[in-house]
């Protein structure tokens, strides 16, 4: 039985996680911890879980998370995880962590779009935990760096191509909606419900964070870098995140290739389908899927993809990537 700890487990992402692992016949959740403010009873946090979860949430203890957990979902806002990760792995607790903090590889780029990196000796250790592309390196670490959510979605959509050399790499256009949940528990006045009712807007024009991590995976699928222009948007919907990826095919295709190539390359995957249709949130909504569907227009590729951003987007994807750590079936929970 794998023993497990959710550390900021007050937020989305933690909620999503216990109503995944109540389902998972080989992981029994131990420790419940967040800031002492948003602590007490789960079913007083979570009115959802009332009779379901004996746990309290608890101001973290180090000391009895190690002696409880041998894995910790580190459900922590950017900056702050790098605090406790190493903490944690030093006390033989293997980590997946949810933040950025541990995905760009790259130093400087990191302290470009966050702030100074306070543990790089464990971020050269961590494996980017997208089960599809690094599934034999996630087995052998102690540390996965659960990617971001529209990363998932834009690099699934074109990871078939740029495996194949299918892509011009220096002109990649990735355009997100998201729903209201990727802002977090604690939005903006921007994201309250006055404003995001019948509403559809872009944020973090040409900065945001998510684009270089992007750019570093799809440049590692591809061999070769990728010069990407990431855009999101927020719609007036809970989660679920679809993505549109615009670019140049790099020698001839047809539409016939298309189809043959995704469904080869993700044959064995149990979580993404290769859709004859362009994907909707609602088709994934509350699931670990990825939705992909590949097409040519006028000479040009439009790739599209649909995810649940707390699921695959977030805490399905580390259940998945803890399955694959400690040898379990990778569905396990998700299914």
């Amino acid at each position: 039985m794998i023993r497990v700890a959710i550390i900021g487990a007050s937020g989305y992402t933690g909620a999503e996680s216990i109503r995944i692992l109540f389902r998972h016949s080989q992981a029994e959740l131990t420790y419940l911890t967040a800031l002492p403010e948003e602590c007490g009873p789960v079913e007083e946090v979570f009115p959802e879980f009332r009779g379901r979860c004996g746990l309290a949430i608890e101001p973290l203890d180090l000391d009895k998370l190690s002696r409880l957990a041998d894995v910790a979902l580190c459900c922590l806002p950017h900056k702050v995880s790098m605090g406790f990760v190493p903490k944690l792995l030093d006390a033989g607790v293997k980590v997946i962590d949810f933040s950025a903090d541990y995905r760009i590889k790259d130093v400087g780029v990191y302290e470009k779009y966050y702030q100074k990196h306070t543990d790089i000796g464990n971020l050269a250790k961590a494996v980017y935990g997208l089960p599809e592309l690094f599934r034999e390196q996630i087995k052998g670490t102690n540390l996965i760096a659960n990617p971001g959510c529209f990363p998932t979605g834009a690099v699934l959509a074109m990871a078939p191509l740029l495996k194949e050399g299918l892509i011009e790499t220096d002109s990649v256009i990735v355009s997100s909606v998201t729903g209201a949940s990727g802002a977090g528990k604690n939005p903006s006045s921007k994201f309250h419900f006055p404003n995001m009712n019948e509403n559809l807007f872009p944020y973090g024009i040409g900065v945001h964070r998510h684009m270089p991590e992007m750019e570093q995976i799809a440049g590692e699928v591809a061999g070769t870098g990728v010069q990407i222009l990431f855009q999101p948007h927020v719609g007036p919907f809970d989660r679920g995140i679809l993505s549109s990826v615009y670019c140049r095919p790099a020698k001839g295709l047809t539409n016939e290739q298309l189809q043959p190539l995704y469904n080869e390359f993700y044959k064995a995957e149990p979580f993404v389908r290769v859709c004859k249709t362009a994907p909707a949130v609602k088709d994934v909504a509350g699931t670990n899927y990825c939705h992909v569907f590949p097409a040519l227009v006028k000479g040009q590729l439009a790739l599209f993809s649909a995810i649940d951003n707390l699921v695959k987007g977030a805490s399905g994807q580390a259940i998945q990537n803890m399955n694959i750590l400690f040898g379990v079936d990778e569905i396990m929970g998700l299914k």
